[in-house]
């Protein structure tokens, strides 16, 4: 039963991200691009303020796989090298920090830009 609790709130949390973007997108003009990049901004500014990682905490993936928690990632991730190097770390730490998170992106794209084969319209 603890388990289906966990998925719950990783479903619910992720869920009620999703909302406003619909939203946002149903009743604004914004284009979707905007909209994700608010995400990840709001995740920057909750990450910097140390209000993202109580929800990870409690929601797990739910709130580490949306944008904001990249933006979360991407701010403690420039936070630690700053503190380590100094100013030279605001500009490294985000790369560092999201480095695999990238990487895994990139080769999994990779394969399926191999093994599957886009149609012409």
């Amino acid at each position: 039963m603890d388990i289906l609790i966990k998925y719950l709130l990783v479903f619910l949390f992720g869920g009620l991200l999703c909302v406003p973007a619909e939203i946002l997108i149903c009743k604004t003009k914004l284009t979707p691009a905007r909209i994700l990049t608010g995400y990840v901004i709001t995740g920057v500014l909750l990450g910097a303020l140390g209000l993202y990682e109580p929800l990870i905490g409690i929601f797990r993936s739910g709130a580490r796989v949306p944008l904001t928690g990249f933006g979360a990632l991407l701010a403690k991730g420039t936070a630690k090298a700053v503190t380590e190097k100094g100013l030279l770390g605001a500009f490294t730490g985000g790369f560092t920090a999201m480095s695999a998170g990238i990487t895994a992106a990139l080769v999994t794209s990779l394969l399926c830009a191999l093994i599957f084969r886009s149609k012409r319209i």
